[in-house]
């Protein structure tokens, strides 16, 4: 049974322009409205203006990193309960454990598949 995931908003950072538009062509196909952003100032600038209902970001990016990025997403009162789930090339322990130190909800290691993205936001996201 293939899901509606239609008025549900994802926002995507990441400074890799192949992992945006392959999240992005994943996220559309199953309904979703898709934010991208390049980096944390980019999406946090988004943020308040689309008010997503999930956060996929990437961990290594310049300027502000994926730690930075989801701490200052829930250190905001108005998006605290947004999750935030952190992507990374690395499957590292310590990746893990630092971003749930900075509130992240889920951590999945890229190469990422449709049904870890679509899972996540089935995990965390209550039906809109």
């Amino acid at each position: 049974m293939e899901e509606n995931f239609e008025n549900l908003k994802v926002m995507v950072i990441d400074d890799s322009k192949t992992i945006r538009r392959t999240a992005e062509t994943l996220l559309k196909k199953a309904g979703c409205t898709v934010i991208t952003a390049t980096d944390g100032f980019d999406a946090l600038s988004k943020i308040a203006d689309t008010q997503p209902n999930i956060i996929f970001v990437d961990i290594m990016m310049p300027r502000l990193d994926g730690y930075q990025t989801c701490a200052l997403i829930k250190n905001n009162s108005a998006f605290k309960s947004t999750p935030v789930i952190m992507l990374s090339s690395k499957d590292g322990l310590f990746d893990k454990a630092k971003g749930r130190i900075v509130g992240s909800d889920q951590y999945l290691t890229k190469p990422f598949s449709k049904e870890e993205l679509l899972g996540a936001i089935r995990e965390h996201v209550k039906a809109a």
